[in-house]
């Protein structure tokens, strides 16, 4: 049985083992999806001891670490150094990323046209790469980015031409994409006041819809998009990459995992 895993830190909150082991079920493939929570010091012992892994899923924080640890990348892991998912092919642990696909795919079904607009980055992790470079695919050139910690972002900015402002600095935007991990705890809050702002769009790459940050914004006569859309397509492309085969997304999966 072929064996699958995603691993995180935090990694309770996944929905990733539902998805994975239903889309298995559906197309009658033989295997089976785990979470697991690691520590950074247990990553090369994973890959070395595991020689039933076919793939792995890596969310935050370990998008970047294991890096280290494939010995091929893909053209779009090499672009963002950032890989989300790893399969493991012969004696080879090739690394890529399927987050720009589907950060592009949750905003093209909503009919996003990136032309003249102006995004907003909260956050300086892992995902950010991503998201920045499907911005420019869907014609957002003018991207600002803010992190609590100023060097992070000018790291990031310097390397995608972006412009940085400190943080709790408020601009104008057109969209605004929280890139960080709160709000995978209830009540987690940025601190940020956007109580101002209305008829925008706030993006969370957190797939919990009522993260604090999307509430207040709704709230506020806002649009939200939560990640579970980028989540599910991100997923996709996983499967695809590690089976040949592209599963289904339909509105059936909303009361599959959200019920």
């Amino acid at each position: 049985m072929k064996k699958f895993l995603v691993i995180g830190n935090p990694i309770k909150h996944s929905l990733s083992p539902r998805l994975h082991n239903y889309w298995l079920q559906k197309n009658n493939i033989q295997g089976i999806y785990h979470k697991k929570l690691i520590q950074e010091q247990e990553i090369e012992s994973l890959f070395k001891s595991n020689s039933d892994i076919c793939g792995i899923n890596v969310t935050v924080p370990f998008k970047k670490s294991v890096i280290n640890y494939c010995n091929k990348l893909s053209g779009l892991a090499l672009k963002t150094q950032s890989i989300n998912t790893i399969s493991f092919q012969k004696r080879e642990i090739v690394g890529d990323n399927t987050d720009i696909y589907g950060f592009e795919q949750s905003l093209k079904i909503t009919k996003f046209n990136g032309t003249n607009k102006t995004a907003l980055i909260l956050g300086a992790g892992g995902v950010v790469p991503s998201i920045v470079i499907g911005l420019n695919n869907l014609g957002v050139k003018n991207i600002i980015i803010t992190n609590r910690t100023r060097n992070k972002s000018e790291i990031l900015a310097k390397r995608f031409n972006l412009e940085v402002i400190d943080w709790g600095s408020i601009v104008n935007f057109d969209i605004v994409i929280n890139c960080t991990s709160v709000g995978l705890n209830e009540n987690d809050s940025l601190n940020l006041d956007f109580s101002n702002i209305t008829n925008k769009i706030f993006y969370d790459t957190i797939y919990n819809s009522k993260t604090r940050f999307l509430i207040d914004a709704k709230n506020s006569g806002n649009q939200i998009i939560d990640g579970k859309t980028m989540f599910l397509y991100q997923a996709q492309k996983s499967f695809e990459i590690w089976h040949g085969i592209q599963p289904e997304v339909n509105e059936r999966l909303n009361s599959i995992f959200y019920d």
